[in-house]
Parts: C-alpha cells; structure tokens; sequence
C-alpha cells in the first residue's frame, strides 16, 4: 500500500512521483471519491476508485486488506493532505501491519507542516493535537491538560467551530499569541499572528471560512521573565541590533507582547 500526499490547494504542489504512483496502482482508496476525482481528471489519471473513510473504515479496510494480500496495490489518499495525520487512514495503515502487508509513502503537502513554517510561534519543537472535539466540556478537559505545555500546539479546526475553540482557549490557557493559518496554498490564503483576545475579536465582527490550522503558543517558564523585557530589548539594541529585531527577539524569549515591547522601547 502507498500513502500518498495530495494538495491541499494548489494543485501545482502535487509531486510527479505521487501522480505516477496513482498512475500505476490497481486501485485507489479515497476519502470523498468525488473530490479524488477532480484530482485524478486534471492529471489525467483514470485509475478505479474505492471508497475508505471514518464511517466506513471497518468494512472498507477489510476489503481492502483482501486485495493487497491477493497481490493488489493501493495507493491511499485524503481529500486533501497527508493521509493518516487526523485521519482514518491511521487504522488502515495499523491494519497492513497486523496482516504483514507493506507500506510505504510518497510524502506530500500538509497543513501541518505548512502552518509551522509561516507562523512566528515554533522555534524547533512543537507538539501536534489535531482537532479538539466538538463537546464543550472535553473540549475544556483537553486545553486545561495542555496548561503548563511549553512546546507550541497545533490544532486543526473547522470554520463554524473557530470562535468557541477561541473562546475556551482563552478562559483555559489564559491570554496568549496564536498564529491562525487559513485557506493554505489557496486563492484567498491568510495567515494571522495574533492573541486569543483579538482574534475573538475578529471573528465576531467576520465569521471565517475555510479549513484553519491554529498555532498556540506555548507556557512560558518562569525563569524566562526574570529579565525586565525592555532592558533585554534595550541590550541588544546597544549590540548592534535594529529595533524591530531587537524586540522581535526580546518578545521571543519571554512571552512578552511583540507590538507592546517595541511602544516601549520607541518610547
């Protein structure tokens, strides 16, 4: 079995090795067939479709099973993305393993890891929570276990959920800076660095469309703000920094308000 990345966009992210594998699989498990086949038309790839998703994954996988043990390949793929991050396919992949079938991947885009590269929040480590459920109160259970979580978090969110998700963030984690990463690779693509409070703020007045990744940042430990943020900010202007950098840096290392630090170091 092949898991294959598809775009989560733009389709000029799709790999040639991805669309040859698709080319040359016996069949394809897709998530939605009808978006799969939109893809498989624009690079003229006519190869069978099977049907593999969260509601039919039980029954659907042991079929699936059964033509790769009888020498099939498969080639699976999401509606968009990597198969098997937030996904079903995780439990397909499990099964090919408990049966001794191969798996190999033909890595491709990812919100995930789209996200992490524009957002000002990751410096190397980060930790993933995929979506957040839609009960409110293991909802709250779940952001309170993550308080004291100092890698930055990244969730995957839907548009109609956004502004609860915000919320409880908020009265959970208390005020910190968020990266919100929206339409990625898309026409109308937008990436925000803000706080929970403004970004709340935001989307009331404009309820947001499209798949979102959120990017939290994470607890930041005490010994970090010993240092007055505007004396750090101030040294390392005196080493030769510029002002934005310098705060950028400071604000960095501390947790302190980026756009807070540099009114105090312009004043």
């Amino acid at each position: 079995m092949y898991i294959v990345g598809t775009p989560i966009g733009n389709l000029g992210d799709m790999s040639f090795r991805g669309v040859e594998t698709l080319k040359k699989a016996d069949f394809i498990a897709a998530e939605d067939t009808r978006v799969t086949r939109k893809l498989l038309s624009h690079f003229d790839i006519h190869t069978p479709l099977v049907s593999y998703h969260e509601h039919n994954s039980r029954e659907s996988g042991a079929r699936i099973v059964e033509r790769l043990k009888a020498g099939e390949t498969c080639a699976l793929v999401t509606d968009a993305g990597m198969p098997s991050v937030s996904d079903p396919g995780q439990d397909l992949v499990a099964l090919c393993g408990e049966h001794g079938i191969s798996v190999s991947v033909v890595p491709g885009p990812s919100a995930l890891t789209a996200a992490i590269a524009v957002s000002e929040l990751v410096r190397g480590r980060f930790c993933f929570e995929g979506f957040l459920t839609i009960a409110k109160r293991s909802r709250r259970e779940h952001l309170k276990s993550l308080i004291n979580e100092q890698r930055a978090m990244v969730f995957y969110e839907a548009p109609h959920k956004l502004l609860y998700t915000l919320m409880d963030m908020l009265e959970c984690l208390g005020e910190r800076r968020i990266t919100i990463a929206r339409e990625l690779t898309k026409l109308y693509e937008e990436v925000i660095n803000t706080t929970f409070s403004e970004a709340i703020e935001r989307y009331e007045q404009n309820p947001p469309r499209g798949e979102l990744v959120l990017i939290v940042e994470g607890a930041i430990p005490a010994e970090k703000t010993v240092e007055p943020p505007i004396e750090l900010a101030l040294g390392y202007i005196a080493q030769g920094m510029s002002k934005s950098d310098a705060v950028r840096r400071a604000a960095s290392e501390t947790g302190y308000s980026r756009s807070e630090l540099y009114r105090l170091v312009i004043k």
